[in-house]
């Protein structure tokens, strides 16, 4: 509340920050220097290392495709933080305190969608891309109508997942030889 009053914005700005939903413009970025005592640079170089290490999940209701998905993404991804989970609600709360650079979602959840999931994941940040992951090629058509940016048929391959990042929306660094 003290930095937001001092660079007069609200505390929800300073949140979406903090969360990584949201990015500083160069105006504000020399004026948090100024209030935090660290040099500009210092904040970008911040900002430019959390693109090394970004934040991945995957969601399944299955264990075992879960598993071995994880498994899949962190041998494409080795730099990447990989969580995986089997409850929505558990993503859902996970997004909202980390950025999220990618969700590979299952389509059939349970008693949930993954088409609601991908919903409220872009609500809690728009930037983070949305593969889907389903047994089912004729969820095709609904999932293209969300803002994902492509759709895989299980099982899960690295190659699968190599096709996909090719396709990033927002691109990060994903730490593979292929990059």
């Amino acid at each position: 509340m003290q930095l937001g009053k001092q660079l007069y914005v609200n505390h929800s700005t300073i949140a979406r920050w903090e969360n990584g939903t949201r990015l500083p413009d160069i105006a504000m970025i020399s004026r948090l220097s100024t209030c935090l005592g660290v040099d500009a640079n210092t904040l970008f170089n911040l900002a430019e290392r959390s693109d090394e290490n970004p934040n991945v999940i995957m969601v399944d209701d299955s264990r075992v495709v879960l598993s071995d998905g994880l498994t899949v993404l962190g041998e494409v991804m080795p730099n990447a933080t990989i969580t995986g989970f089997i409850w929505p609600l558990e993503a859902i709360k996970y997004a909202k305190m980390n950025q999220v650079a990618l969700a590979v979602l299952d389509i059939e959840l349970g008693a949930s969608s993954g088409l609601d999931l991908c919903n409220t994941l872009l609500e809690i940040n728009p930037r983070t891309n949305i593969v889907f992951l389903t047994a089912y090629a004729d969820y095709s058509l609904d999932a293209w109508k969300t803002n994902a940016i492509g759709f895989i048929l299980k099982p899960l391959t690295p190659e699968g997942v190599k096709e996909q990042l090719k396709k990033l929306r927002y691109p990060f660094s994903t730490g593979g030889a292929d990059e």
